[in-house]
């Protein structure tokens, strides 16, 4: 089982976010996921999607973009989320063609763009598998305050990857709102999203 590093980045984002309470309005909406509006990082991206074309946070304007790292050869933390974003997908109903899941890979070692949309297709075919080199990798995360680190396996190449476990939300406007801890309800997960979608 991998080792989940949701409390740490909990933490650092609460921290990182403290002094924006002071200046909410009352008319600000009820979220159950953490609330990181106005945040200073993670404001976008260039990576290569799995079809190899080039990709922006400015190319999904107009949908909610939940946002998750992880890595094909995950036991657990990686499917699990990705099989319940399928499941939101679809409780959403005609709003689901409003959300963009995009999947970063943490081990652009192994994870070929051949791979990771074979990997997508198991959970739902508008899922984007985004990659780039492990030298880039290091900058994005760091910028993402995302955690990951190699754990050497038996043999070279059967190494896992310890790694952050929840998701960034952005708003239709491309704004980051949300972070979601792994393990949230869906439901309250579900009602977060409707209520971006109808543009709070």
């Amino acid at each position: 089982m991998q080792r989940l590093l949701v409390g740490a980045m909990t933490s650092a984002l609460l921290a990182g976010t403290g002094s924006l309470l002071g200046a909410c309005s009352e008319s600000k909406p009820s979220f159950t996921s953490i609330d990181i509006t106005g945040a200073d990082y993670a404001k976008g991206f260039e990576l290569s999607d799995h079809n190899g074309r080039v990709r922006h946070l400015t190319d999904f304007s107009g949908k909610v973009v939940l946002m998750f790292f992880g890595y094909t050869q995950c036991p657990d933390v990686c499917p699990t989320t990705m099989t319940e974003m399928a499941e939101i997908k679809k409780a959403l109903g005609k709003d689901g063609e409003r959300l963009q899941v995009l999947f970063v890979t943490v081990d652009p070692e192994r994870d070929t763009p051949e791979l990771l949309k074979a990997y997508m297709e198991n959970f739902d075919p508008s899922f984007l598998a985004l990659r780039t080199t492990p030298e880039k990798l290091v900058e994005l995360a760091k910028d993402y305050k995302i955690y990951y680190k190699k754990v050497d396996g038996s043999t070279p190449t059967s190494y896992t990857m310890d790694h952050s476990a929840g998701s960034y939300l952005y708003d239709p406007k491309g704004s980051l709102r949300l972070f979601t801890r792994y393990g949230s309800p869906k439901e309250a997960l579900t009602k977060d999203i409707r209520i971006l979608l109808q543009g709070a």
